[in-house]
């Protein structure tokens, strides 16, 4: 079984909006239209509000915690409004804690709108993108940023497009395996610290830590790093986990998987990842068979499994009467290579 120290997992309760703006501005095309005296207040909510009731005067439900997002239908409401009635509805919305206001489709704020925004200490923010796709983007990144997560020991590497997460006790070979799976062309994401994140359900992406990001201990060597020893190819910066491999010495009282039919799984953070006890005896080469369980992984997402297969060739053969074990070819041509 994977413990995993509950004093590890952790959630955000909120970020602020100077760390929001830092981190979207670029990506999402987001600038800054207000002044920055309301870059203090905090997000606590990742859902994000589109406050169409609000203006019109219904606050009774208002998700006033979220950041609002003003599109075309509530910039064209406003715009049909009196100056007077303008000033009212927007004196509605932004007399709320709200952390931040942000305008989509190139929309221009009026005058009544940033005075009153800045009166209130309230970020508002513009973007050329559609409603529908910030919306998105903005919520895919707030959902990211609220996340459980929580750190473990082990080495994740990508081995044929498949994240597979070595664990297993200290001095076991993880970082051994992810060097040599990398010296054979596959890709690090980290070593030693592996920060998981739940990403919707079922989905447990992992990174490295900010410190150890793609360098890796040696026994008897050190420190060495991954990128500039390997570059660019050698690394990525997250990959969904979808194998876990946990090494172990061999144990003559302990039972192994023989067929495949028994498949394990285990779960972190309520997802279930597939789980392979992998024991490790002189010769074996642990490299060989972790890319074996890659492609083994792939043909079970495209629907074949070795296992059932054999189990149904082999209830085939019983079925017509016994188990045959003649040789699998009738006839041996001039070929004896």
């Amino acid at each position: 079984m994977i413990s995993v120290d509950k004093r590890a997992i952790s959630k955000k309760e909120s970020i602020d909006v100077q760390f929001f703006f830092e981190n979207v501005k670029s990506r999402f095309k987001i600038h800054l239209l207000s002044d920055e005296s309301g870059f203090s207040r905090r997000i606590t909510d990742q859902n994000i509000h589109r406050p169409g009731l609000a203006l019109a005067g219904f606050v009774g439900l208002f998700a006033y915690s979220r950041v609002q997002i003003f599109g075309n239908t509530e910039m064209r409401y406003l715009g049909q409004l009196s100056k007077e009635k303008r000033v009212q509805a927007l004196e509605g919305i932004f007399g709320f804690d709200i952390p931040c206001v942000i305008l989509t489709d190139n929309n221009d704020p009026s005058e009544e709108l940033i005075e009153i925004a800045n009166a209130h200490h309230v970020p508002v923010f513009g973007s050329p993108l559609s409603t529908t796709k910030l919306v998105y983007l903005v919520g895919d990144f707030l959902d990211d940023q609220f996340a459980i997560r929580c750190s473990m020991h082990g080495s994740l590497v990508d081995v044929y497009g498949v994240g597979i997460l070595f664990l297993g006790n200290s001095g076991i070979g993880k970082s051994e395996v992810a060097l040599d799976l990398i010296e054979r062309g596959h890709r690090l994401v980290s070593d030693d610290v592996i920060i998981l994140t739940k990403k919707g359900e079922g989905i447990l992406m992992g990174a490295g830590a900010e410190l150890n990001k793609h360098f890796m201990e040696i026994r008897g060597l050190g420190i060495i790093n991954i990128e500039k020893m390997f570059g660019i190819r050698a690394i990525r910066y997250q990959k969904r986990v979808e194998v876990i491999v946990n090494l172990e010495n061999w144990d003559d009282t302990a039972n192994y998987e023989r067929t495949g039919l028994g498949s394990l799984t285990e779960t972190i953070l309520d997802v279930e990842i597939p789980f392979i006890k992998l024991p490790i005896i002189p010769g074996k080469n642990i490299t060989v068979i972790s890319e074996v369980i890659a492609l083994h992984y792939l043909l079970k997402r495209r629907g074949y499994d070795a296992a059932l297969a054999f189990q149904d060739r082999l209830s085939q053969r019983i079925a017509r009467g016994g188990v045959d074990l003649n040789r699998g070819v009738e006839y041996f041509e001039h070929d004896f290579e």
